[in-house]
């Protein structure tokens, strides 16, 4: 068992736990991830490490309720504890001074960037940030972004907050200004790398992002994680997750990360109202 030490409500259904575990607070490069489960019967749900305390032996989650499992473990408080905790898990983050590194975070790939903006800085490399979200408040770690880049700027879809667009109009803005850019980092939504891997493959700026397929056991012998990757299958829990954006095949991503869309969507409404799950699944 694994306690919840803290608990608490960064944006819209986005949710920042601090667990207990002093082994993977040790060990832990930024990169890497957990695997987790709330109970005998829960699903096992990746999630990336946001960030470490090894002094205090904690860790922490950072997470969005999007399906039944992360609505149950959403659900979960302060002094409540989670059943089954393996890591760290994948690949570090390669990191090295390279000069000037454009970190990229979209929606909750803002907490995966987050320890990579923060490494990067550390050894050296002039950070520029460019979170974005849908709206104002889902915005998340606008504060602790800035603090480790040299300039963070920040953009909403609908502009409520900061510049009115996408991650990667700004990225194209910074380039324009003639930023030169040793190096860029994205995390986030399958669209949002594809459309930041577009923009900087005509630039020649190597692009790494981080990968978030459908992932069962987490040790590279399910296969479910398998994606391709410069025309070679990959799995992305023991291969990555972050792979070189330019050689992605994203459209093959997209589909296999929609395979049981459906599914997903009734069982997350089925457990959000239980009163509608009987008659056949007729809802009035």
């Amino acid at each position: 068992m694994f306690p919840i030490v803290d608990a608490r409500l960064l944006a819209a259904s986005v949710k920042q736990f601090k667990v207990a575990a002093p082994e993977i607070a040790r060990k832990r490069k930024p990169g890497q991830f957990v695997v987790l489960r709330t109970h005998e019967e829960g699903e096992r749900i990746p999630l990336t490490i946001a960030d470490a305390d090894p002094e205090a032996g904690t860790i922490t989650l950072i997470f969005q309720e999007v399906g039944k499992s992360t609505l149950q473990l959403g659900r979960l408080k302060a002094g409540d504890a989670i059943l089954d905790l393996i890591g760290p898990l994948g690949r570090p983050t390669h990191i090295e001074k390279f000069g000037t590194v454009v970190c990229i975070g979209g929606g909750i790939g803002i907490a995966p960037v987050y320890p990579i903006a923060k490494g990067m800085r550390e050894a050296g490399n002039r950070v520029i940030a460019i979170i974005g979200a849908r709206s104002k408040d889902l915005l998340i770690l606008e504060e602790e972004m800035g603090k480790v880049a040299h300039v963070l700027k920040v953009s909403t879809d609908d502009g409520s907050y900061g510049f009115h667009g996408f991650v990667s109009d700004v990225l194209q803005d910074v380039i324009d200004e003639g930023n030169p850019i040793d190096l860029a980092v994205a995390i986030g939504p399958v669209p949002m790398m594809r459309v930041v891997c577009n923009v900087t493959r005509g630039r020649n700026i190597k692009t790494v992002v981080s990968l978030n397929p459908i992932m069962v056991d987490a040790t590279g012998m399910c296969g479910a994680c398998r994606v391709t990757v410069g025309g070679r299958t990959r799995f992305v829990c023991v291969d990555g997750p972050e792979f070189d954006g330019h050689e992605v095949n994203f459209a093959e991503l997209v589909k296999r990360q929609r395979a049981y869309l459906n599914q997903e969507q009734e069982v997350a409404r089925m457990f959000l109202h239980p009163e509608g799950a009987c008659m056949g699944g007729k809802r009035g």
